[in-house]
């Protein structure tokens, strides 16, 4: 019931601009947000590889209303490429196609993406495009397939929750797919995907292990010390070392076991938000796991 309450507010227009106008309310979100500006990213991005830790910037929002907005992502992303090619940070970016158009201008998305990933080859910045709500998933397939067979580094990520990612998988085989599998964050309709925590977990242990025999360099998005146990003792099931896989997590949230896994040798990333967008993202990240919210009401009051 919170979960659902929560994502129901991270789409209120009038709840953001209330929460973003008072510093009281904004200024928890700085946990889970580098901040508004790139240069902010690549500093928590720096901090991070001090401690053997990567780093996946991502531009916070969701979607734009023209093509004007999609040029305007565009080149923010390409910036991002350059920041990390020039500070020589083991950092990769992540792409939102609804930023680049695809609900505007399907072929001009396209366009956009390939500058993107034409750059990012050239620079020799990997790439991940994001996954959104469900009605996005078949053609953001689309878009990934096309794109492995020019850039074979792409990674996408897919989640766990949607009841119809294991046959996405099975679709994918062929290529090996480099997939990022999260739980996913989207208040999606029962008919589409698993509700239950249990459930989505179950999910989440087959589709990684899935992942250890047929996909590509898998990465593992995931702050449950359960499920990366599990994908660490899938990995040596299957033979594989701890460089054989990723783990990957959310900036503010772990902190100790980012640490603690990368001491034991393990490759952790941590997806960096950064941008003026935020809110939508930090309600999430609220509704994904209650601890957020008891951090969240423990500043307010000063705690």
């Amino acid at each position: 019931m919170l979960k659902r309450a929560l994502s129901r507010a991270a789409g209120s227009s009038r709840l953001e601009r209330f929460v973003i106008e008072n510093p009281i309310l904004s200024k928890p979100a700085h946990r889970f947000i580098a901040g508004e500006r790139l240069d902010e990213a690549v500093a928590a991005a720096m901090d991070l590889q001090a401690l053997g830790i990567s780093a996946l910037l991502d531009l916070v929002g969701e979607g734009v209303t023209d093509e004007a907005g999609a040029q305007v992502a565009t080149a923010e992303y390409l910036s991002a490429l350059e920041a990390i090619a020039e500070r020589g940070l083991d950092g990769e970016i992540s792409v939102k196609l609804t930023q680049l158009g695809q609900s505007v201008d399907r072929a001009a998305c396209q366009e956009n993406l390939n500058r993107i990933l034409d750059r990012a080859q050239e620079l020799g910045v990997p790439v991940e495009i994001d996954m959104e709500g469900h009605t996005l998933v078949s053609d953001t397939l689309v878009f990934f397939r096309d794109a492995v067979a020019r850039y074979p580094a792409v990674r996408l990520a897919m989640q766990a929750m949607l009841r119809r990612t294991l046959s996405d998988f099975h679709a994918l085989a062929d290529l090996k797919p480099r997939v990022r599998l999260v739980k996913g964050a989207y208040d999606e309709p029962i008919e589409v995907a698993e509700r239950d925590k249990r459930g989505v977990n179950a999910q989440y242990k087959l589709l990684t292990d899935w992942l250890m025999v047929h996909g590509g360099d898998p990465a593992f998005g995931t702050h449950d010390g359960a499920l990366i146990d599990h994908a660490r003792e899938a990995a040596q099931r299957e033979g594989k070392e701890k460089g054989d896989f990723e783990i990957q997590m959310l900036y503010g949230i772990r902190r100790d076991l980012q640490e603690q896994l990368a001491r034991e040798g393990h490759r952790v990333r941590i997806y960096i938000p950064y941008g003026s967008a935020w809110y939508t993202y930090f309600v999430r990240r609220l509704a994904e796991r209650p601890a957020n919210l008891i951090f969240l009401l423990r500043a307010l009051v000063g705690r």
